[in-house]
């Protein structure tokens, strides 16, 4: 293995799962799960066993216990976000898993998943969304997974999760909200299946298999939170009034969210629906909200009109040894020619470019570790974790505008050919 102190090593093949690490696996997930319950049904699994793939959909860290349960007595090698590995990547090798630079193209990463398939044997674990769920439903997933599964020719399985989202959301982990978590495990593509179904087929399949809305769960099963502090940081994902139309100009906190722009204020209740206090109820639930927001990205970027710049602060994750590394401030722009920085750091000049065309989401994380919000920009050797310092309650827009700009890129690139 190369030295803790060096870059990490993305060539390195990923080892077979210790017996050590899975035992303790085991016993952490089971009293991680026992507060939530952790109800697993399965289906279509009879005779199931390695090698195959398992996606699940993510919105907290009980979604791994909850993996490990549903796959026992086998244990997991995860594709994992780098900066998980991040002072723990001999712990992480010792697991199995598999380094991923977020909204990469990495044939390397292809390479790893299938030799934990075909040669270890294994299960391979993913989270194809590739990110936490920010509204309780589901987002875009990797055009690509179709065609990993032609070519890994083994079996999909699924493991929807319900409650998870609900019970810490991205925008208000802690404290945890007292939600049981169930889920459904189900194979939706056999061995046979995976040999002799066109990879567009495949794909169809999972796409339709990753359709959830948490919040509907929570209505629909009469779920109360009655946490005082549900609504905390809903402003995060909802930022711009619908009343007003005002960007960030929103607010939340407690059980209220409300626009400083107009004073128009909206009460969560204890099933997770908004109640407008002064005025019209436009949106009673959150992920329609959400969307609206979405749409509204759409006709900007579609406009020719959208773009976004702010001075921010860049950290170069560059090992597990060393971790983050503040590089200093650059100018951050995102257009229709994707996203760029420019500064000047350690006296020399500072430039990362990265097209549209590649990049077809963002990774985004409210607040990370205490030091602000954060955008996850990387290229296949490099990861940079970008602070913007002025531009308020940015960072879902960016992303929405990071996905409606990829789309928007290829199509007139496609029309113009």
């Amino acid at each position: 293995m190369a030295s803790s102190r060096e870059k990490f090593n993305m060539a390195e093949k990923p080892q077979k799962h210790s017996r050590l690490w899975y035992a303790l696996e085991r016993f952490l997930a089971f009293f991680y799960n026992a507060p939530v319950g952790g109800k697993i049904t399965k289906i279509d699994c009879k005779g199931l066993k390695p090698p195959y793939l398992i996606l699940g959909n993510h919105a907290s860290m009980v979604d791994f216990t909850m993996m490990i349960k549903a796959a026992r007595p086998h244990p997991v090698s995860w594709v994992a976000s780098i900066e998980e590995f991040n002072g723990r990547e001999h712990i992480f090798r010792r697991m199995g898993n598999i380094y991923k630079r977020k909204f990469t193209n990495d044939i390397t990463v292809v390479r790893h998943i299938l030799h934990v398939l075909k040669r270890n044997k294994g299960i391979v674990g993913m989270y194809p969304e590739a990110r936490f769920t920010l509204a309780g439903i589901n987002e875009r997933l990797d055009k690509a997974l179709g065609k990993l599964v032609k070519t890994a020719k083994v079996p999909v399985v699924t493991l929807m999760l319900k409650g998870n989202f609900l019970r810490s959301p991205q925008w208000n982990k802690h404290p945890y909200r007292k939600v049981p978590v169930i889920a459904e495990m189900r194979q939706i593509i056999t061995k046979e299946d995976a040999e002799t179904l066109p990879a567009e087929v495949l794909q169809e399949r999972i796409e339709k298999a990753f359709s959830y809305d948490d919040y509907a769960y929570q209505y629909e099963n009469g779920i109360k939170i009655k946490s005082k502090e549900r609504a905390t940081n809903l402003h995060k994902i909802l930022y711009q009034c619908p009343h007003c139309k005002a960007e960030g100009s929103t607010y939340s906190k407690g059980t209220k969210i409300w626009c400083q722009s107009c004073g128009k204020v909206w009460e969560m209740d204890e099933l997770g629906i908004l109640h407008c206090e002064n005025g019209e109820d436009i949106f009673t639930r959150v992920p329609d909200w959400y969307r609206w927001e979405r749409e509204n990205v759409r006709k900007e970027v579609r406009s020719g009109n959208y773009r976004f710049e702010d001075t921010a602060r860049v950290e170069l994750l560059k090992s597990s040894h060393d971790g983050f590394v503040p590089l200093g401030n650059v100018k951050l722009t995102h257009d229709y020619n994707g996203f760029s920085m420019r500064g000047e750091i350690d006296g020399k000049p500072f430039e990362y470019d990265r097209d549209p065309a590649t990049m077809y989401s963002c990774h985004i994380e409210y607040d990370y570790k205490g030091r602000g919000d954060a955008i996850d920009l990387a290229l296949p050797d490099e990861t940079y974790f970008v602070f913007p310092l002025n531009a308020v309650n940015c960072l879902t827009k960016l992303h929405f505008a990071t996905e409606e700009v990829h789309d928007y890129v290829a199509e007139q690139r496609a029309a113009n050919k």
